[in-house]
């Protein structure tokens, strides 16, 4: 088999690459085939996501479905932490937490005024940061995970949301296969108990610290919902295409 001449028709990409046969000859093949669908045709691709959602989130960890990419380097899982932690839309939306906070007084210590919002808005951007360099850069280093969010695509609504909301309990290891998602419980844990350096007394107790750990987690969850769902509204609604 091996020793019979290759078709001279070879497919043709901007990403292919020769791959050599055990005779010898070379053939011109995708870096990843597209899978084929039931007919026997190639299938289409679907949404993909983009890099920024509405063209202001950051979605730099978003992986488009089918997508193969190569484990990630420990300085990639911090440059993608840092991204997300002091990203221009960062400091806007901790501004607009920061003002939501002050206005149902979560923490009264602060008080009002801009003194007041400048408090909450520090405290805010700190919690936030803090959380991001834990659970998406020094945890996925040191546990050898994937901070990457891996969209679904497949399957009905119910199946995706259920998936995309056990990403803050599952995730990818750097060698493949899935694992307890150890940096997100970890290290949203690990980013609660900082902050009751920083809080006010009243604010460090154990069911306070628990709330904070608790919040982080369920935000996370939200999110990656958010993320699964986004190249489809994407697609329909804004036709995003970066």
């Amino acid at each position: 088999m091996w020793n019979q001449a290759l078709p001279a028709m070879a497919l043709q990409g901007p990403e292919s690459e020769a791959v050599e046969t055990g005779s010898g000859a070379a053939a011109t093949l995708p870096d990843a085939p597209t899978p084929q669908a039931s007919g026997g045709s190639p299938s289409t691709k679907g949404p993909q996501q983009t890099k920024r959602i509405l063209g202001v989130i950051p979605n730099f960890r978003s992986v488009s479905s089918d997508e193969l990419l190569p484990a990630q380097t420990p300085k990639q899982k911090m440059t993608t932490a840092l991204q997300d932690s002091f990203d221009y839309s960062a400091f806007i939306f901790v501004g607009v937490q920061a003002g939501a906070a002050m206005a149902s007084a979560s923490t009264p210590e602060f008080h009002q005024g801009a003194a007041g919002y400048a408090r909450y808005y520090w405290h805010t951007f700190a919690d936030q940061a803090d959380e991001n360099i834990e659970v998406e850069g020094l945890l996925p280093i040191v546990f050898h995970e994937d901070n990457r969010y891996y969209t679904k695509e497949h399957g009905n609504v119910a199946k995706r949301a259920a998936y995309s909301v056990t990403r803050a309990l599952i995730t990818r290891k750097d060698g493949g296969g899935e694992t307890f998602n150890f940096s997100e419980i970890v290290g949203a844990g690990g980013a609660a108990g900082i902050s009751s350096l920083y809080y006010p007394e009243r604010e460090r107790t154990w069911t306070k610290v628990g709330q904070r750990w608790l919040t982080n987690v369920l935000i996370d969850g939200g999110t990656f919902v958010f993320k699964e769902f986004w190249p489809d509204v994407n697609d329909r609604v804004f036709h995003q295409t970066d």
